[in-house]
């Protein structure tokens, strides 16, 4: 029996970074949604809640720590794996401490990001989240 292919989805105003990210999760074996924005993703209300999220940090609107900030507080329990172009350790240290279970600054090296998503979808990042720059 075979087992049904994991969902992810990718928020972020780039549309260039939404296009390599669904080719390589595509290929990877992933389902995928990309949304240009936080609120394009709390609006569609036809998406089930996806089995991890890739989070750019800096979006106009709610940014990504914003929108991880909104779904633990309703109760969400989603893994987050944040990405940034923007260096930061104050931002990557806030992401880390909401519960991120992945950091990457872009250019996001693919076998790192897929090697932290496939640990996150095992539950193995409880208590050692990964940091990537």
């Amino acid at each position: 029996m075979s087992r049904k292919p994991s969902t992810i989805c990718v928020v972020d105003d780039e549309p260039s970074v939404c296009k390599a990210l669904r080719r390589l999760m595509v290929s990877a074996g992933f389902n995928v949604t990309t949304y240009g924005s936080a609120r394009a993703f709390l609006d569609d209300n036809r998406a089930e809640a996806p089995d991890l999220l890739i989070l750019d940090v800096r979006m106009p609107g709610m940014d990504g720590l914003d929108l991880h900030r909104h779904l633990v507080a309703a109760g969400s329990k989603i893994p987050i794996v944040f990405i940034s172009a923007h260096e930061s350790s104050i931002v990557q240290a806030s992401a880390m401490e909401a519960g991120a279970v992945a950091f990457f600054l872009k250019p996001v090296d693919e076998a790192d990001l897929l090697g932290a998503i496939h640990k996150a979808l095992a539950g193995a990042y409880q208590s050692e989240p990964v940091v990537n720059g």
